[in-house]
């Protein structure tokens, strides 16, 4: 089923490239709306994953919007996001 969710800390490009590399091998090919924000990702995923999808969105940095996340684990994503996201721009 394609589902849409909103997620934290995407601000470019780069960001949508590690989304898009980083995620490809388990859940396939990824779509990253950089117009909305809070930014969207659309997929095709089974409801059994979307756990998973968040712990690998969460793990690069990327949460889903209204996780309910403590000072330093928001602090520590925002950091991953940043690495994440320069990753991202010197692969595309």
């Amino acid at each position: 089923m394609i589902q849409t969710f909103k997620v934290q800390n995407v601000k470019c490009g780069g960001c949508a490239s590690t989304l898009k590399t980083k995620l490809f091998d388990t859940f396939g090919d990824i779509e990253v709306n950089l117009t909305k924000e809070p930014r969207e990702i659309t997929l095709e995923i089974d409801v059994t994953q979307v756990e998973l999808l968040g712990e690998r969105l969460k793990s690069l940095g990327y949460p889903f919007v209204g996780e309910s996340m403590g000072f330093v684990d928001s602090t520590s994503a925002k950091a991953k996001s940043f690495v994440s996201c320069a990753i991202g721009k010197m692969n595309s």
